[in-house]
C-alpha cells in the first residue's frame, strides 16, 4: 500500500474471503495493539472530539475486526473505511463519512481501518487504492466503492446499505435518480445524461442531478485519455490552458479533487480575459460534482475569489 495513486470513484461489487478474514483474527505480535498504543483516529473524528454518540466511529485493527465489524454487523450495518495518513483524498471522504455517521445517530457504524497498520485486512478485502469503502451487513460485505464521491451520492449509498440491513430510511430514494446513477456507473453516459436532464427539467434545483450531469461531462472528457501523458504535458506547459483543464479533469476523476481545484485556481492567477473566464467556468463545473457542502469546495471557492479579486 505504498503507492498513493487513487482509483476512480466507481461503485463496485466483489467477493471477499470472509473465511480468511475470520482466520486472520489470530493476531500476530505485530498486529496486536499494545496498551496505550491503539490505532490512531484520523483528524476530526467526531468521537475523538466528543461530538457524537460513543461507538459511532471506531478504529479497527486485525485483532478487533471479528468483534467490531463481523459480529457487530449482525445487528447494525457497518461501513468500513480503508484509509491512510498520507492519502489526501481520504481526508476529503473520511470527514463526510464521520459526520454522516454522527448525524444518523447510531443506525450504522463507521469502522476505520488504517491500511498501513493493517495490511492483511487491506489485502483480504482486495484494496488496490484508497479511499476504499465497504458495507458489511449480516456478517457479509454487500457493496463497495472506491475514491471520493459527492456527498449526495454518498448519502444515497448509505441509505441503500441501511435498507439492506433492515433499517428504515426516512427519505425515499428517487427511482429516476437511482436509474440515472446506475447508468452512469455502468458507463452508459448517453442514458445517464438524458435521465439527469429529465430530473432537472422537473426539479431545476436538484443538486444530485446537477452533480450527476457534471460527472457525465467529466467522464466524457477523460474517457480514452492517456493520463500519464496528459499530466506530463501540463507539467511542461505551465501556460497551456487546455492541458491544465484536462489535467484537472484527470485529477478529479482520480479522486484528487483538492489538487484539481488548486491547479485551476493557480491557472486563474496566471490568465486574463477570455482564458481566465474559461478556467473559472471549468472550475465551477468541478465544484458541482462534489456539491456546495463539501469542505474542499468551500475552501477552493475562497481561493478562487482571492485569485479573481
Amino acid at each position: 500500500m505504498s503507492d498513493p495513486r487513487i482509483t476512480s470513484s466507481i461503485f463496485t461489487r466483489g467477493a471477499v474471503d470472509l473465511g480468511a478474514l475470520r482466520a486472520a483474527q489470530t493476531p500476530t505480535p505485530s498486529a496486536a495493539p499494545s496498551p496505550g498504543n491503539a490505532a490512531p483516529s484520523s483528524a476530526g473524528t467526531p468521537d475523538a472530539a466528543g461530538g457524537g454518540p460513543a461507538g459511532v466511529v471506531i478504529d479497527v485493527t486485525e485483532a478487533t475486526f471479528q468483534s467490531e465489524v463481523l459480529e457487530r454487523s449482525l445487528t447494525t450495518p457497518v461501513v468500513v473505511d480503508f484509509w491512510a495518513e498520507w492519502c489526501q483524498p481520504c481526508k476529503q471522504l473520511s470527514p463526510m463519512l464521520e459526520r454522516l455517521a454522527v448525524e444518523d445517530g447510531g443506525t450504522w457504524v463507521l469502522a476505520k481501518i488504517d491500511v498501513d497498520a493493517n495490511p492483511r485486512l487491506a489485502q483480504m478485502f482486495r484494496v488496490q487504492g484508497i479511499p476504499m469503502v465497504y458495507a458489511v451487513v449480516g456478517g457479509q460485505p454487500v457493496d463497495a466503492f472506491s475514491g471520493v464521491v459527492p456527498e449526495a451520492q454518498l448519502r444515497q449509498w448509505i441509505d441503500a446499505v441501511l435498507k439492506a440491513g433492515g433499517v428504515e430510511v426516512s427519505t425515499p430514494e428517487d427511482s429516476r435518480l437511482v436509474e440515472a446513477d446506475d447508468a452512469l456507473m455502468a458507463g452508459d453516459l448517453d442514458t445517464a445524461e438524458r435521465a439527469y436532464r429529465k430530473i432537472l427539467s422537473d426539479s431545476p434545483a436538484d443538486a444530485a442531478a446537477e452533480s450527476g450531469l457534471a460527472q457525465v461531462a467529466l467522464a466524457r472528457r477523460v474517457t480514452g485519455v492517456d493520463a500519464a501523458a496528459a499530466l506530463a504535458a501540463a507539467q511542461t506547459a505551465p501556460d497551456d490552458v487546455a492541458s491544465h483543464l484536462l489535467a484537472a479533469d484527470l485529477e478529479m476523476a482520480g479522486g484528487q479533487a483538492e489538487q484539481a481545484y488548486a491547479r485551476l485556481v493557480a491557472l486563474v492567477r496566471r490568465t486574463a480575459g477570455d482564458e481566465r473566464e474559461e478556467v473559472r467556468k471549468h472550475l465551477v463545473s468541478l465544484f458541482t460534482i462534489a456539491g456546495p457542502d463539501d469542505p474542499a469546495v468551500a475552501a477552493a471557492r475562497r481561493a478562487l475569489a482571492s485569485a479573481l479579486f
